[in-house]
Protein backbone atom coordinates (compact mmCIF):
# COMPACT_ATOMS: atom_id res chain seq x y z
CA UNK A 1 0.00 0.00 0.00
CA UNK A 2 3.03 2.20 0.86
CA UNK A 3 4.10 1.68 -2.92
CA UNK A 4 1.12 2.87 -4.36
CA UNK A 5 1.05 6.16 -2.45
CA UNK A 6 4.98 6.87 -3.26
CA UNK A 7 4.17 6.22 -6.80
CA UNK A 8 0.75 8.55 -6.59
CA UNK A 9 3.36 11.11 -4.93
CA UNK A 10 5.69 10.74 -7.26
CA UNK A 11 3.24 10.85 -10.54
CA UNK A 12 1.72 13.99 -9.20
CA UNK A 13 6.09 16.01 -8.51
CA UNK A 14 6.31 14.49 -11.89
CA UNK A 15 4.02 16.37 -13.57
CA UNK A 16 4.79 19.83 -11.48
CA UNK A 17 8.24 19.10 -12.11
CA UNK A 18 7.77 18.78 -16.34
CA UNK A 19 5.46 22.35 -15.84
CA UNK A 20 8.64 23.63 -13.82
CA UNK A 21 10.79 22.94 -17.15
CA UNK A 22 9.10 26.49 -18.68
CA UNK A 23 10.82 29.29 -18.78
CA UNK A 24 10.47 31.41 -15.28
CA UNK A 25 9.17 28.65 -13.62
CA UNK A 26 12.13 26.99 -12.06
CA UNK A 27 11.69 28.53 -9.13
CA UNK A 28 8.59 25.74 -8.48
CA UNK A 29 11.40 23.23 -8.17
CA UNK A 30 12.17 24.70 -4.69
CA UNK A 31 8.65 23.34 -3.77
CA UNK A 32 9.00 20.23 -5.65
CA UNK A 33 11.47 18.81 -3.87
CA UNK A 34 9.97 18.50 -0.65
CA UNK A 35 7.17 16.46 -2.15
CA UNK A 36 9.27 14.33 -3.93
CA UNK A 37 11.48 13.61 -0.25
CA UNK A 38 8.30 12.67 1.69
CA UNK A 39 7.43 10.44 -1.78
CA UNK A 40 10.65 8.73 -1.40
CA UNK A 41 10.56 7.86 2.58
CA UNK A 42 7.30 6.57 2.32
CA UNK A 43 8.50 4.44 -0.39
CA UNK A 44 11.57 3.32 1.35
CA UNK A 45 9.30 2.12 4.23
CA UNK A 46 7.32 0.17 1.38
CA UNK A 47 8.77 -3.51 0.38
CA UNK A 48 8.28 -2.03 -3.14
CA UNK A 49 11.25 -0.44 -5.12
CA UNK A 50 9.01 1.40 -7.85
CA UNK A 51 7.89 4.29 -5.77
CA UNK A 52 11.01 5.22 -4.22
CA UNK A 53 13.08 5.22 -7.50
CA UNK A 54 10.45 7.23 -9.42
CA UNK A 55 10.73 9.73 -6.45
CA UNK A 56 14.81 9.44 -6.71
CA UNK A 57 14.37 10.22 -10.38
CA UNK A 58 12.28 13.61 -9.54
CA UNK A 59 14.79 14.56 -6.86
CA UNK A 60 17.69 14.43 -9.23
CA UNK A 61 15.40 15.44 -12.01
CA UNK A 62 14.80 18.86 -9.67
CA UNK A 63 18.02 19.35 -8.88
CA UNK A 64 19.33 19.41 -12.27
CA UNK A 65 17.17 21.97 -12.82
CA UNK A 66 18.07 23.89 -10.27
CA UNK A 67 21.68 23.83 -11.13
CA UNK A 68 21.10 24.92 -15.20
CA UNK A 69 19.24 27.75 -13.64
CA UNK A 70 21.14 29.17 -11.22
CA UNK A 71 18.91 27.91 -7.88
CA UNK A 72 21.80 25.51 -6.55
CA UNK A 73 25.86 26.89 -6.97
Amino acid sequence: MLNIVSLLIGLVALVFAAVAFLPLLGWANWLILPLAVIGAGIGAMSAGKAGRNLNLFVIVVGIIRLMIGGGIF
